[in-house]
Order: C-alpha cells, then sequence, then structure tokens
C-alpha cells in the first residue's frame, strides 16, 4: 500500500514508518517538525513539511491508500495548562484531515489513540470496554477523536482502528544500521530519564511514592516495546473493516513496578540508578494494566519484546548518541 504516515518525524512515528518500508509499502510521512526531527525520517520515505490541516489542496496528488495518524500534541501536563493547544491541534486538525481523507477517497486509517481515555480506572487489567473517564485534556482530546471515527465510519464508511497504547518503549535499530527512538525536548518517560541518570547526563530519577498497595510498594504500569507497536499498526491497516470503528488495547498484559524498572536499567547499563525519594503524585493510580486479549482476537497479535528488550534497545539508542 501507499500509506501517508502524519507525525511520521516523531519517536513512534518514525519506528512505523521504518518498519512499513521494510515490510515493501510505499510511505509519505507528513510532520510540521514542532515536535518531530527531519533526521528521523527514514532516508526511503516521501516527506513532507506540513500541518495536518493544510493536506486537502495536496493529499489528491498522492494516491494514498491507507493513513497512519501519529500527529499530535502529547504531554498531559501542557494539556492541563494548555487545554486550547490540545482541543486546536489534536481535535480541530485531525477533523480536517478525516474531511480532506473522505474529499479525497482514502479509505482506511489507523489512528494512534491513548490509554489516558480511560483516567484512573478500578478495572485491572483494562478493557477495551472499560468506561472512559479522562483525567486530563490530552486523553480527553484522543477520546474525541475516537467518537469522530465511530462517527465517520458509520456515516461514510471508513474503515478505522483506533490503537490505545499503555507504555511504549525501546527503539529501533535496522538492518541498514539506522536508528529510532525518543528524543523528546520535554522527557516525561520513566525509563528514558532513568537511562540518562545513569549514565550521569541527566538528574537523579525522582521516585515519586513508595507506600501503594503494590508488592513493593511502588507504582506498577504496562510497558510494550516500541517494535511490537509497530507490528500491531501493520495488522492494524490490512484488519480496517469499511463502515467500521474498532478499539484496540495495546500493552503486554501485564505489569512492573518502578523499582523493577530501575532494576533493569542497573542490569542492562551497569549502573545503579540514583534516585530521590519522593511523595506520591495526586491522582496516580497504583497500577494500570492493559487486557491484550481483543488484539489477538482481531489483529492477532501479541507482544514479543520483554522489559529487558526494551531497556537494552532504549540504552543502545542513548549509546550512538540519540
Amino acid at each position: 500500500m501507499r500509506v501517508l504516515v502524519t507525525g511520521g518525524a516523531g519517536y513512534i512515528g518514525s519506528v512505523v514508518s521504518a518498519r512499513l518500508l521494510a515490510e515493501g509499502h510505499q510511505v509519505v510521512i507528513v510532520d510540521d517538525l514542532s515536535t518531530g526531527h527531519a533526521d528521523a525520517v527514514p532516508k526511503a520515505a516521501e516527506f513532507h513539511q506540513l500541518s495536518i490541516a493544510a493536506l486537502d489542496p495536496v493529499l489528491g496528488d498522492w494516491a494514498i491508500d491507507a493513513v497512519i495518524h501519529f500527529a499530535a500534541k502529547s504531554l498531559v501536563g501542557e494539556s492541563v495548562d494548555e487545554p486550547a493547544q490540545y482541543w486546536r491541534n489534536n481535535v480541530v486538525g485531525t477533523v480536517a484531515l478525516l474531511d480532506s481523507l473522505r474529499a479525497h477517497g482514502v479509505p482506511r486509517i489507523v489512528f494512534s489513540s491513548s490509554a489516558a481515555t480511560y483516567g484512573h480506572s478500578d478495572q485491572q487489567p483494562i478493557r477495551e470496554d472499560t468506561p472512559a473517564r479522562p483525567g486530563n485534556p490530552y486523553g480527553a482530546s484522543k477520546l474525541a477523536i475516537d467518537l469522530a471515527l465511530a462517527d465517520y465510519a458509520r456515516a461514510y464508511g471508513l474503515a478505522a482502528t483506533s490503537l490505545r497504547y499503555f507504555n511504549v518503549a525501546g527503539a529501533l535499530i535496522d538492518a541498514a544500521g539506522d536508528s529510532y527512538g525518543e528524543r523528546h525536548a520535554t522527557e516525561t518517560h520513566l525509563i528514558p530519564n532513568a537511562l540518562r541518570a545513569a549514565a550521569g547526563q541527566g538528574p537523579a530519577l525522582s521516585l515519586f511514592g513508595t507506600d501503594y498497595p503494590t508488592p513493593d510498594g511502588t507504582c506498577v504500569r504496562d510497558y510494550i516495546h516500541v517494535r511490537d507497536l509497530a507490528d500491531a499498526h501493520l495488522l492494524a491497516l490490512r484488519a480496517g473493516v469499511p463502515g467500521e470503528h474498532q478499539i484496540v488495547n495495546l500493552g503486554s498484559g501485564a505489569g512492573s513496578s518502578v523499582r523493577e524498572v530501575l532494576a533493569t536499567v542497573g542490569d542492562v547499563t551497569g549502573r545503579q540508578v540514583p534516585v530521590n525519594e519522593a511523595a506520591r503524585r495526586a491522582g496516580d493510580p497504583p497500577v494500570l494494566v492493559a487486557s491484550n486479549e481483543y488484539a489477538a482476537s482481531l489483529l492477532g497479535w501479541r507482544p514479543t519484546l520483554d522489559l529487558t528488550a526494551m531497556i537494552t534497545d532504549a540504552w543502545r539508542f542513548e549509546q550512538r548518541g540519540r
């Protein structure tokens, strides 16, 4: 297929683009580079520096078969402080994209949704029928797009799949030696921050809460390797059904505590992660774990790479100078 990847200069978008190319697809990447990196675009991809709201005049010339939509603002704290940016960029921009797809007859879309749509659920593991109660504008913006996709599928025959990720980690280093990994200007994720702390390239890690009702007192989260995540996107492209909208959770189906992550970072790097213990953050639930049974039944997908592989690949990416 000829696939349009929005946000393809970002972390997950670049990995998925590289995997698409490796599988023989043609890839057209659109990214405004507000948070992405031009040098993260795979060499074999066609690249356009554009906003997703500005595609209508050019989309008809590209003969696109499907879209994988990553382009979005994605910082929870920023969304609380500046919600207008999230409604404008994530929701209004995506509706403009959907109208462009409809105008030019693009039949299918895979959307990068989020576990943030569920909010702080007491149901564990979290299934697709768990009530969606987002606790911040970022999660609300993702849920709004999921709802829009359901309406566009029903009314206009779009084949739409929303993939709700849990905690993504790791990196891709392909057969040519090109590497794709996390390098956010504002890094909020545990694993890259722990690796930088272990390497002495960042501050000591703040460990928020050691008295949770979990085996070691720290929060438990569900981590998935970005390569497994990318494979799910390729499967979702083929699984879309015209007129239907599917929501699919992507996670390991198991959890790792913060202390387990830090211990694994120590094992992989041979360096202890410096830690400052701190009080719990308001609103952090003790456990968030996905059910991935629907992904297995609908897509034939199961994760294959464990926490050690995620951290090993992320460390290799860090060692290459990001």
